[in-house]
C-alpha cells in the first residue's frame, strides 16, 4: 500500500509540474516524438516489406523440395555453363521418386508454358498453362472456389479438363458462367471444371494463380510434345510430412535421384534440389541488415530527444530547488525525491513515444499498391519500451542530483 501511495504521489507531482510548464513540456517531447516516429516507421516499413515479399513467395509452397535442372543461386554471377548440359527431370523419374521416397507427404510433377487462351471472340495472352499430376493439389495451394479439381482418372487418361484463375475468367467469360465451357489453347480444347479463388496482386508482381490454368500433365504433353516425355522442362515437387526434418528429406531425395540416374559416389549431382526456404532466408537476411541500418539512423533522433529531456529536467530541478528543500525538511526521503523527478522524465518521454506512434498509425490507412502496411503490436511495444528507457536514462542524473540536495541549502535558494 505504501509503495502504491508513493507511486501515486510521485505521479501527481510529475503531472503538476508538466502542466505548469505546458509549452516547455510540448517542446521537450517533440524530440522524443520525432525519434520514436522515425525508428518505428523504419521498423514498420521493413516488417511490412518482409512479410509481403514472403507472402508473394507463398505460391512455392511450404516444406517443399523442387527437383529440377537449374539451381536457385543468388549473386552477381550465375555459372550457367555448369548446368546447361544437365538433363531435365522426367516423368519416369517422378514415378521413381514417388515410389522410393518414404518421408514425403506428396510427390508431384509439373511443366509450364506461357500461352494464349481463347473462348469465342475473347482471348487473353500472358496466361501460364501448368500441366500437373493429381498430387499437385497436396504440394501447392490450388484454392478451387467453384467447381472441382481433376479426378485421378482424368489425370491418368489425359482428359482435356482445366482449372482456371480469376483473371482468366474475367478475360474469357465476362458475362457467363465458365463451368462446363470449353476454352482453346494451342489447338486443344479444354473443358473448364473449376475456378480458383482470387489471390490478387503481390508485391513482387510474381506468378499468381489468377493468371494460371491447370490441366492434367499428360494433357499438357499432348498440346506441346505430342504426348512424348522427352525434352519436357519438368519439375518434380516433393512435400514433406508434417513436422518432417527437411534436411533428412533433402538427403533422401538426393539419394533416390542419384540412384535413378546411376551416379557414382564421386560424381557430382546432375540435378538441383531447390527449397522455398532458401528464398525466405535470403529475404530475412537482407531485411535484417536494413533493420539494423534503420535502427542506427533512428537512434540518433532518439538520442537528440533524450538530450532534450535531460536538459529540461535539469532546468526543472533548478527551478524547484526551494520546493525540494521544503519537502526534505518535512521528512521526504531521498528515494521519494528521486522517483518524483524520474517519473516526470519517464512520463514526458512516454507522452512523446505515444505521439510518435500516433503519427505512424495513419500510414496504415494509406494504400501503397500491393504493399500491405501494418503497425504490429511488437513495434508498438518496442516504441513504448524505447520511450520508457529514454525517460529513465535522461531523468536519472537530474533526479539523483535533486535527491542528494541538502535541505537547508535548498530552502535558502531563491
Amino acid at each position: 500500500m505504501k509503495t502504491l501511495r508513493l507511486i501515486f504521489e510521485s505521479f501527481r507531482f510529475a503531472l503538476t509540474a508538466l502542466r505548469s510548464n505546458l509549452l516547455r513540456t510540448i517542446l521537450s517531447l517533440l524530440g522524443v516524438t520525432v525519434g520514436i516516429f522515425s525508428i518505428i516507421l523504419v521498423f514498420t516499413v521493413v516488417d511490412s516489406l518482409e512479410r509481403n515479399v514472403k507472402e508473394s513467395l507463398a505460391f512455392l509452397g511450404d516444406n517443399v523440395i523442387y527437383v529440377e535442372k537449374w539451381p536457385w543461386i543468388f549473386g552477381p554471377e550465375y555459372p550457367w555453363w555448369k548446368f546447361v548440359n544437365r538433363p531435365q527431370a522426367s516423368y519416369p523419374e517422378y514415378e521413381f521418386v514417388a515410389e522410393k521416397v518414404t518421408n514425403a507427404k506428396a510427390v508431384s510433377i509439373m511443366a509450364r508454358r506461357r500461352t494464349t487462351a481463347r473462348y469465342g471472340s475473347n482471348s487473353t495472352g500472358g496466361v501460364t498453362l501448368f500441366g500437373v499430376s493429381y498430387e499437385h493439389q497436396d504440394v501447392a495451394d490450388i484454392p478451387v472456389e467453384n467447381g472441382r479439381y481433376f479426378s485421378p482418372l482424368e489425370v491418368q487418361t489425359a482428359r482435356n479438363v482445366a482449372v482456371i484463375g480469376a483473371n482468366v475468367v474475367e478475360a474469357l467469360f465476362p458475362t457467363t458462367d465458365p463451368l462446363g465451357k470449353e476454352l482453346t489453347i494451342k489447338g486443344q480444347r479444354y473443358q473448364v471444371i473449376g475456378v480458383m479463388k482470387r489471390v490478387g496482386e503481390n508485391l513482387l508482381d510474381g506468378p499468381s494463380n489468377d493468371d494460371n490454368i491447370f490441366v492434367p500433365y499428360k494433357a499438357f504433353l499432348k498440346a506441346y510434345y505430342s504426348g512424348r516425355y522427352d525434352g519436357v522442362g519438368s519439375i518434380i515437387a516433393i512435400k514433406g510430412k508434417e513436422g518432417q526434418n527437411m534436411t533428412e528429406l533433402l538427403e533422401e531425395v538426393r539419394g533416390v535421384m542419384r540412384q535413378r540416374r546411376g551416379l557414382r559416389p564421386r560424381e557430382e549431382d546432375t540435378f538441383a534440389l531447390n527449397q522455398p526456404q532458401m528464398l525466405s532466408d535470403m529475404v530475412s537476411s537482407i531485411f535484417g541488415v536494413i533493420t539494423i541500418v534503420g535502427a542506427v539512423i533512428g537512434s540518433f533522433a532518439i538520442l537528440i530527444g533524450g538530450f532534450g529531456i535531460a536538459n529540461i529536467m535539469f532546468v526543472s530541478v533548478r527551478e524547484r530547488t526551494n520546493q525540494i528543500g521544503i519537502q526534505k525538511s518535512l521528512g521526504a526521503k531521498r528515494y521519494f525525491i528521486l522517483l518524483q523527478f524520474l517519473f516526470e522524465a519517464v512520463f514526458l518521454s512516454l507522452l512523446g513515444g505515444i505521439a510518435g506512434l500516433l503519427l505512424v498509425y495513419p500510414f496504415t490507412f494509406i494504400s501503397f499498391g500491393a504493399l500491405d502496411f501494418t503497425l504490429s503490436l511488437s513495434n508498438v511495444v518496442i516504441g513504448l519500451g524505447l520511450a520508457v528507457v529514454i525517460g529513465i536514462i535522461s531523468g536519472l542524473m537530474p533526479a539523483w542530483s535533486a535527491a542528494r540536495m541538502d535541505p537547508v541549502t535548498a530552502i535558502r535558494t531563491a
